[in-house]
């Protein structure tokens, strides 16, 4: 594999790893723009503009776009999240010139008023929609909970009320703001050609205007709360805990993982053992999440209301367990096999190598071949996730419930 890295005169960074032993070629668009770039009147903005970019350009019709990325086979979508939104298609090789030109035409949208009306009806549906999903509810109200004041709380889909609210000319100026060459990155993966890949970014995207585009990265809030939302009409409790963790940039962000597997895996983990083995709670499991300057460990249990306390109770002990004691050669073994194996799955598809690369360039503005990622994950003692466990005080966690019980 070759990494390839040039940046237009607008600023916008082109990057590619190029495997020529690939089979197929993933390509897409990295914005580093998401819920917490929103102020509370626009929030939902960018999940909502995400809609927009694949309702037509000036060029092409709604049909017509959607037509091009069936002909030429692509598997093609986009998401959004409280950082980043990515617009990505994976194709044959033949086929790169043609999904790339679509990729660089869709990041120019004709956000035409009759689709926007038309769209935010569609909007509107999935958040009422999420209001019938428990996780869902849990994970936006805990997020909201835990980084109360900073531009974390907010909502990736929005509510009711912004979304009704905004205009297509407040959208027109989000995306004129935070859709600047600067804010963003084009990036490569697989059977590329590379030469080819640059020129025609090059002609689609380089008159493009540059424009700064900050973000706001205060330090996370360090106080933790403990509530219930009472909701009978959810049989099963559903709880979320969070803890801070390191950010995408800490060194350490290899050792929280390790963390959140040995601790939270959801099979064979020291929460399964502790509770669903037992039959304490029916789920349990944490997850790593690093963030821009920010991280945290989710922790989601699934119990009877009845036990749901005993479960949040468990769980606690488990972290501060952890923190005091660290992994067992076995546990850090096993973690690291688990991770490492994932990763090389994942990786062996330009599609799963694409976020990968795109966000350590988005994140971190360097390049960490597969390879190297596994080596340094190897290389983490033990006792380095115990510091991290220690220094980030992991048991010392947020907690919001969902559900019949009064209280946690």
């Amino acid at each position: 594999m070759e990494f390839r890295h040039t940046e237009l005169g607008n600023g916008l960074r082109v990057i590619a790893e190029v495997n020529p032993a690939a089979a197929t070629m993933a390509a897409g668009f990295f914005i580093r723009t998401g819920s917490r770039d929103e102020t509370p009147a626009i929030a939902g903005v960018s999940h909502f503009l995400e809609h927009m970019m694949f309702k037509g350009t000036p060029g092409r019709s709604a049909a017509e776009v959607n037509l091009e990325f069936d002909r030429i086979g692509a598997h093609y979508n986009a998401f959004t999240g409280e950082e980043y939104t990515v617009y990505y298609a994976g194709v044959l090789p033949e086929f790169q010139p043609r999904a790339v030109d679509l990729l660089c035409e869709l990041m120019r949208p004709a956000l035409r008023q009759e689709d926007f009306d038309l769209e935010k009806k569609v909007i509107l549906e999935e958040i009422a929609m999420c209001q019938d999903m428990p996780k869902h509810r849990l994970f936006e109200a805990l997020m909201a909970q835990h980084f109360a004041g900073h531009p974390l709380a907010g909502s990736v889909l929005g509510t009711a009320e912004s979304i009704t609210a905004l205009s297509r000319d407040d959208m027109a100026g989000y995306l004129q703001r935070r859709y600047c060459p600067g804010n963003m990155v084009a990036v490569a993966v697989g059977r590329v050609d590379w030469d080819g890949f640059v020129a025609q970014v090059e002609r689609l995207c380089g008159g493009w205007e540059a424009r700064p585009a900050g973000r706001a990265t205060p330090p996370p809030p360090s106080g933790r709360q403990r509530r219930t939302l009472v909701d009978r009409k959810v049989v099963r409790e559903h709880v979320g805990l969070l803890s801070a963790a390191p950010a995408y940039q800490d060194d350490r962000r290899y050792a929280a993982q390790l963390l959140a597997t040995v601790v939270g895996d959801d099979a064979g983990s020291r929460l399964f053992y502790a509770l669903v083995e037992p039959a304490i709670a029916d789920e349990a499991y944490a997850a790593y999440e690093p963030m821009d300057q920010a991280g945290a460990i989710f922790t989601y249990l699934s119990a009877d209301p009845a036990r749901a306390a005993e479960a949040v109770g468990l769980a606690e002990e488990v972290f501060a367990r952890f923190a005091d004691e660290g992994p067992t050669e076995a546990e850090l073994a096993a973690a690291k096999n688990k991770i490492a194996a994932s990763a090389t799955l994942k990786g062996e598809l330009p599609m799963g190598r694409l976020t990968a690369v795109g966000f350590d360039w988005t994140y971190r503005g360097q390049y960490e071949p597969l390879r190297e990622q596994i080596e340094a994950l190897l290389a983490v003692p033990g006792e380095e996730v115990r510091q991290v466990a220690r220094a980030f005080e992991v048991s010392r966690m947020s907690v919001l419930g969902l559900g019949a019980a009064e209280s946690l």
